[in-house]
């Protein structure tokens, strides 16, 4: 399965460093989502993280800066719905519904959510039965295209291959309380396990 981590909401101290070291810990795709940040933040964090990574990274917000730093793509959101031009590399979106995903047209991948009940948003719980989402992949909607998210972890991840996806993203399982402790061995040591369940 395509494993995706996606970063923690805010920028925090220290953060670059983490994500240098899950990256050289053999993390393939990062999704870099900053809502509350400004793109002069986001720009400052990308020069943090080693070039040769760049193209590993997926841009959520600051599209403009895909270009100068030669990311792997960008993702499209409801905050931020409209393709950049002129762009290049990967081109995914965010769905909420069965319904997006098979309006979803031509992506790379897109995600869907929340398919558990969410880890690191409090009372976001998940949006679709079992019947419906085996429902979906019998008719294809779901495939090797479409990623869970929300609540993914190294116990449900299993579930989520049994529905059909293609990947997963992870964001509270990975990060937990990272942002604060800054326990670098308990944040590798979850990355492994998640990666592990995930080949």
């Amino acid at each position: 399965m395509r494993l995706i981590a996606i970063t923690a909401e805010r920028i925090f101290e220290g953060e670059a460093a983490a994500l240098n070291r899950l990256l050289e810990r053999g993390l393939t795709t990062l999704h870099l989502r900053k809502p509350l940040a400004a793109e002069a933040d986001i720009r400052q964090l990308l020069e943090q993280i080693d070039r040769r990574y760049h193209s590993r990274i997926v841009l959520h917000d600051g599209f403009s800066l895909a270009g100068a730093f030669c990311v792997g793509g960008v993702h499209l959101s409801r905050r931020n719905p409209v393709r950049p031009q002129p762009a290049s590399g990967s081109l995914s979106r965010s769905c909420h519904s069965l319904d997006e995903v098979a309006q979803s047209g031509d992506f790379c991948y897109v995600f869907l959510s929340p398919i558990f009940d969410s880890i690191s948003k409090k009372g976001y719980a998940q949006a679709f039965t079992e019947k419906e989402l085996m429902a979906a992949k019998a008719k294809g909607v779901i495939n090797e295209k479409v990623v869970a998210l929300g609540g993914v972890s190294a116990a449900t991840i299993p579930r989520a291959a049994a529905y059909g996806f293609g990947g997963v993203a992870v964001l509270g399982a990975l990060w937990g309380s990272y942002p604060q402790s800054k326990d670098e061995s308990a944040l590798m040591r979850r990355f492994d396990a998640i990666a592990k369940v995930a080949k």
